[in-house]
């Protein structure tokens, strides 16, 4: 498969301020590719290094097959970019504003535009400065999906979005990647990458420390559950369960945190009366401590 983005070396100092150090990653086409950190892990500043809106330090970094540093003209034709910084300010309506980026990218029809709007519930007709925080970020994702580049580059795309228009945005991602295109997406959301991408990069401190499918890092996550009983529960056979940790049982109501698969616990649950099951997903930070205590781990064996 064909690299659409390959980085070598990649470091952006600020002053004594590390942004990203020593970045070595591979963007397959086609690919949706989650990149995944804490916020000032290093995620904008590659993004920005890719579309050369900064400079490196050191190291290369090549888009579509074109060197950033030289090409990047060429490479801001074929892609499109939502920034996590969006800021959308002005009196023009949402439809002027769009038409006019439209007609910068070599024209969008009307239709797409419109089409795009109602996917995404966005009323055309009010002022931009009249938008909601979310409405703002319908209207970037737009301007960033309209005109049907090869590569999109979405910087906390979900960002002040309800439930349904992110499940929305999570069907149109999936049909860039149909069509053969890609997605570099980053996100501090460990639930909403492991819906949209094929492969994650976990990026911590500037630093690059894996590279994963969907299902691998999925794993390694540790959740936390709650198991309401119709009768009292004592919590040794639960806590004799390979991978379920921290148990605590009142009365009838069990909490525990399962490391990997639940099925071991569903099942030990499955032969008392179950009223109600909550699952508490982890946030990305806690996905991170696992990750690397386990890679400490590993390397002292």
């Amino acid at each position: 498969m064909t690299a659409v983005i390959r980085t070598q070396g990649l470091t952006k100092r600020y002053g004594q301020t590390v942004g990203i150090e020593l970045l070595d990653l591979d963007v397959e086409a086609g690919q949706v590719f989650g990149f995944l950190g804490p916020n000032g892990a290093g995620k904008t500043t590659t993004m920005r290094l890719l579309l050369d809106v900064i400079r490196p330090t050191e190291g290369r970094a090549e888009v579509l097959g074109l060197d950033v540093a030289a090409r990047s003209l060429d490479i801001r034709r074929r892609v499109g970019y939502l920034p996590g910084d969006l800021r959308l300010e002005g009196r023009v309506t949402a439809h002027e504003m769009l038409t006019f980026l439209g007609r910068l990218r070599g024209g969008v029809p009307q239709a797409t535009i419109s089409a795009l709007a109602e996917r995404l519930d966005l009323d055309l007709s009010r002022p931009i400065r009249a938008l909601s925080k979310g409405n703002k970020q319908k209207a970037g994702l737009i301007q960033a999906f309209m005109h049907s580049p090869e590569l999109l580059i979405l910087d906390e795309p979900t960002g002040g979005l309800d439930p349904l228009v992110q499940q929305e945005f999570l069907r149109m991602v999936a049909e860039v990647a149909r069509d053969g295109r890609t997605v570099f997406l980053s996100s501090h959301v460990l639930d909403e990458v492991e819906r949209a991408a094929h492969r994650v990069a976990i990026i911590r401190d500037g630093r690059l420390v894996a590279v994963e499918d969907v299902v691998a890092l999925r794993e390694r996550a540790v959740r936390r559950i709650e198991i309401h009983f119709s009768e009292p529960v004592e919590a040794a056979p639960f806590a004799a369960i390979d991978g379920v940790v921290d148990v605590r049982v009142d009365d009838r109501v069990l909490e525990c945190s399962v490391e990997g698969s639940v099925d071991a616990l569903i099942k030990a649950a499955a032969v008392r009366t179950v009223v109600a099951i909550k699952t508490h997903e982890p946030d990305l930070e806690k996905v991170f401590l696992t990750y690397y205590a386990q890679e400490r781990s590993d390397a002292a064996v």
